[in-house]
């Protein structure tokens, strides 16, 4: 017997859309152009080339276009394609952070390095209505976004922002009256070419691909992958700089991909004044993430921030 469901092996959010698999049938049937890409395996499954990135990348579009009521996800192929399913685990993260809070009514949300797929903005609208600014330092992908953005009917909801200077995260991006409820962050996880290869090489060890070469699957630019001194020296700019802006946002969180990093990152965050730290685990097929969050507003400050914001 034939199958058309892929199943993840994975720990997603309860309320994540795919965290029982993707039906391949009923994709095809919402984004025609995804069948060229569907093969049977060996188990009889319809399933894709998931180390070819343009069949990765056909795949996260129909989700977006069944799930999400996202019509238009176009951008070069160079660019980051993100996987729809962890980043949506996100989104959901951040709302239970909000529910737990009691942050209600008009939620705003910060997204640092939005990229030319605008991925957090337009799941996180489609999913719970939030707005959102994203940032971006890459004139490029903004571009990109914002074609997202208007082909998709969400101007009233999402807005943009060009981070000119690479050096800074928040400094020339938030005026002193902006407000928050989250800023949110999927880091550049590597310090250079090399290692981004690298880890590549490692992820397709265990991928049956189509093809011979090494190629990213979720493709990428420089500016998305990459940072000067790596995942940690992003991290710890980006903790510093929410010490300089430490009221116009309620939680700051983001991504961290090194396990290793969390201890440092909590040490420092106390260093800096942090009210409130924690750490949220998210399990996603073979790869273990998590959401480092925190505060530095105290227990009246948010009483008072969820009573007038």
């Amino acid at each position: 017997m034939k199958n058309s469901v892929i199943k993840n092996n994975s720990n997603f959010h309860s309320k994540n859309k795919h965290k029982s698999g993707y039906d391949i049938v009923a994709l095809c049937e919402a984004y025609p152009d995804l069948s060229s890409y569907v093969f049977e395996n060996s188990f009889t499954t319809k399933t894709i080339d998931f180390a070819n990135p343009k069949a990765v990348k056909t795949l996260n579009t129909a989700l977006l276009i069944k799930h999400y009521g996202i019509n238009f996800w176009e951008f070069p192929e160079t660019n980051l394609c993100p996987p729809i399913p962890g980043r949506v685990d996100y989104i959901h993260h951040l709302s239970d952070l909000f529910d737990a809070s009691k942050i209600t009514g008009d939620i705003s949300v910060l997204d640092i390095g939005t990229g030319a797929s605008c991925i957090y903005p337009i799941l996180g609208y489609a999913e719970y209505q939030w707005k959102f600014t994203g940032v971006d330092i890459d004139k490029n992908s903004s571009e990109h976004a914002q074609q997202i953005i208007t082909k998709n009917g969400l101007t009233n909801s999402i807005s943009l922002v060009h981070q000119k200077d690479k050096a800074f995260i928040f400094k020339d991006v938030l005026n002193s009256s902006d407000k928050f409820s989250a800023a949110m962050c999927n880091p550049p996880f590597y310090k250079s070419e090399e290692e981004a290869f690298n880890a590549t090489t490692r992820k397709l060890q265990g991928v049956k691909s189509l093809k011979t070469e090494v190629v990213r699957n979720f493709s990428g630019t420089h500016n998305e992958l990459i940072y000067k001194g790596g995942e940690k020296a992003f991290l710890h700019n980006y903790l510093y700089e929410s010490s300089l802006f430490k009221k116009q946002c309620f939680w700051f969180t983001t991504l961290v991909s090194k396990k290793e990093l969390v201890k440092g990152m909590h040490a420092s965050l106390k260093k800096l004044g942090a009210t409130e730290i924690k750490t949220i685990n998210m399990g996603q097929g073979n790869k273990l993430s998590r959401i480092v969050a925190w505060t530095f507003l105290t227990q009246d400050e948010q009483k008072k921030w969820v009573h007038t914001v």
